[in-house]
């Protein structure tokens, strides 16, 4: 017993220092570029706390780029990666090979935790007929009709807007841009009379911020579970509170009881689930993962008006604020844009602000493109090879089940593609120079049959938001704006870790 206590003491060791040799060298072993990485963490040591996914991104980037590579071999903790550098590459993953790399490779587990298995993360078949079946939600025509709803939640930003300047005039815009985008999604998708813009304690914003600040676990098992989603699905793993998933599933139901009881029809996102809603929960639920032969459950539901949420009022709001700040600090951009405003609305006096005086607005259309090429909300977008995958042009193969990269931050900032690219310069954007760059120089949405749905929706609010505080106030920089705004590194999104201060002067006084 002694000797076999032994050998297991001096082998056991032996053999896992063997093994992480073996992983960590799996790409050098391929004929593929990779950073040195350290034992456990991979490359991605210091994330969450002294460093952001983009930070990291970054300098892989970087340094795959000095080596002259198309792609360079990464690891995310116990996790293989293939960063895509090239841009024809790039483009080839997401459009023309898309039926191999259909899935994000996310966490979800409908079961026990139902909020997880939404568009966003759902995957093969269950992912191509939501998306089919969601599609409908999101053309222009039902963005027209969900317009004037966003209009009057605007007007009511440019009112607490002026309320809170005080004697100061200083504001903290990413709360506030929250609140907005908040109140726009509870009236526009959940189908609710949401006030967070006056009361910024309303339950339902309280509720959608502990998505992000009262989470159910650590950093470090969180990112155990999204970087292993099959194993994590397989432990039974939960991403959300209890709590919060009783709650959003009782607000879906008592909404939908409500419009039934009362034959309302609003003709918004809600109104379309509702039609997909299964008339038999219990045969609906008989099967395995979802069976829109049959409808869609409560739980299904749920979490799809969820993941509007979390998707929708963290990144439009962000882009907000982040616009604000670029502004603040480039008055002539900013009085340029505002002259864009003024006279577009002059020219639409007698119908007021309308959804295609919006999409008018060209250097609208620039700053905010470009507020979203400095200040990606993602990192990076990732897919998964259904199947052993020949890298074109190449004698390199990306194994079945293998994760690829694709580093958006980094590539935005990429003089290559973007002169001077750590300036804020919405010329970037004139029809001349996106004629001249590479079509994926430029993906804040995504691009290919798996790109963001919700883009066209996103993009309105952003600039209905943006629009409502414009025509109305200058935005200045003071002595609390942080320059260069410091990034929150333990949000998955980017996201500024202090807010942003700016000081608003109303133009009206």
């Amino acid at each position: 017993m002694i000797s076999l206590f032994v050998v297991l003491v001096l082998v056991v060791p032996v053999l896992l220092v063997l093994y992480l040799i073996s992983f960590f060298t799996y790409w050098k072993r391929r004929g593929i570029c990779q950073e040195t990485p350290l034992p456990l963490v991979g490359n991605f040591s210091g994330i969450g706390r002294s460093k952001h996914f983009r930070d990291i991104n970054h300098r892989l980037y970087n340094y795959f780029k000095s080596q002259g590579v198309a792609i360079g071999g990464v690891y995310i903790f116990m996790k293989r990666a293939a960063m895509i550098l090239d841009l024809d590459l790039i483009k080839q993953i997401l459009v023309k090979d898309f039926a191999n790399f259909p899935d994000r490779g996310m966490f979800n587990n409908p079961e026990a935790d139902p909020l997880s298995a939404h568009l966003v993360t759902l995957e093969g078949e269950e992912w191509r007929s939501m998306r089919h079946k969601l599609t409908p939600a999101f053309t222009s025509a039902k963005m027209k009709y969900m317009f004037p709803t966003v209009v009057q939640v605007g007007q009511r930003f440019a009112e607490v807007m002026a309320a809170n300047l005080g004697e100061s005039g200083v504001v903290e815009l990413k709360d506030l841009c929250a609140r907005f985008t908040t109140d726009v999604i509870g009236n526009g998708v959940f189908g609710i009379e949401s006030n967070c813009l006056q009361n910024p304690q309303e339950v339902f914003r309280k509720m959608g911020k502990s998505v992000f600040t009262d989470k159910r676990h650590n950093a470090a098992v969180e990112q155990f579970i999204v970087t292993n989603p099959r194993i994590a699905r397989k432990l039974n793993f939960k991403l959300f509170k209890d709590d919060l998933t009783k709650y959003f599933l009782d607000m879906v139901r008592q909404t939908m009881d409500y419009r039934l009881k009362n034959n309302i029809k609003r003709k918004d996102f809600m109104d379309l689930l509702m039609e997909l809603k299964a008339e038999n929960e219990e045969l609906a639920k008989a099967g395995k993962g979802i069976d829109l032969s049959h409808g869609l459950t409560l739980e299904q539901i749920t979490a799809q008006v969820f993941s509007f949420l979390i998707a929708g009022f963290e990144t439009s709001s962000s882009t907000m604020s982040f616009c604000l700040y670029e502004l603040a600090r480039h008055p002539d951009i900013q009085d340029k844009l505002r002259e864009e405003i003024l006279q577009t609305l002059r020219d639409n006096e007698e119908e007021g602000m309308t959804y295609e005086s919006i999409h008018n607005m060209a250097y609208l259309e620039q700053v905010i493109s470009e507020t979203l090429r400095l200040y990606a909300t993602l990192s990076y977008f990732a897919r998964v090879s259904l199947n052993e995958y020949p890298i074109p042009n190449s004698s390199h193969v990306i194994e079945r089940d293998t994760m690829v990269i694709i580093p958006i931050d980094a590539i935005h900032r990429d003089p290559e593609y973007f002169p001077n690219p750590n300036d804020f310069n919405p010329d970037n954007f004139e029809p001349s120079a996106c004629s001249k760059r590479h079509p994926c120089a430029f993906l804040p949405f995504g691009d290919g049959p798996r790109n963001c749905i919700g883009l066209r929706f996103g993009k309105m609010q952003t600039k209905i938001g943006l629009v409502s505080l414009l025509r109305r106030f200058r935005f200045e920089c003071c002595p609390l704006t942080e320059t260069p705004i410091q990034v929150d590194n333990s949000s998955f999104f980017l996201s500024s870790k202090n807010g942003i201060f700016l000081k608003v002067i109303d133009l009206k006084n």
